[in-house]
């Protein structure tokens, strides 16, 4: 009888890692996944990094607010953290109220890749 209680018990452990993986595929399909293999781990607006320890505090930000857009170069994606995504989301909607753009809402001159170019070609030589 105990047999027969152990196959059961491994069956249904079967079947649980069985559909966890499967929804790992499925997550791995999604916009997100496909912004962290194709983007660093990097906040485009204040340059914060991120790791696997704290990776759930950086979003998807899509460019031109169409969720349903997602072309598979990322073109239409930004990794933010969670501040700056809300900060820019708020910023939409300041601007979509008063039409123009204060001077809260320029945006970030930062770089992420600036100078990159100039490190790789120091690299070659």
């Amino acid at each position: 009888m105990a047999k027969k209680d152990s196959n059961s018990a491994t069956t249904k452990l079967d079947q649980v890692v069985i559909d966890a993986r499967r929804a790992r595929d499925e997550r791995e399909k999604g916009y997100r996944e496909q912004a962290l293999k194709l983007y660093p781990w990097i906040c485009g607006r204040c340059g914060r990094e991120f790791s696997l320890r704290n990776l759930q505090e950086l979003t998807v930000h899509h460019k031109n607010h169409n969720h349903d857009y997602n072309p598979p170069d990322g073109s239409n994606w930004e990794l933010l953290c969670l501040y700056c995504h809300d900060e820019e989301h708020a910023r939409q909607v300041r601007l979509n109220k008063t039409g123009s753009a204060g001077p809260e809402d320029r945006g970030t001159t930062f770089k992420a890749f600036a100078g990159l170019e100039a490190l790789l070609k120091d690299s070659k030589e």
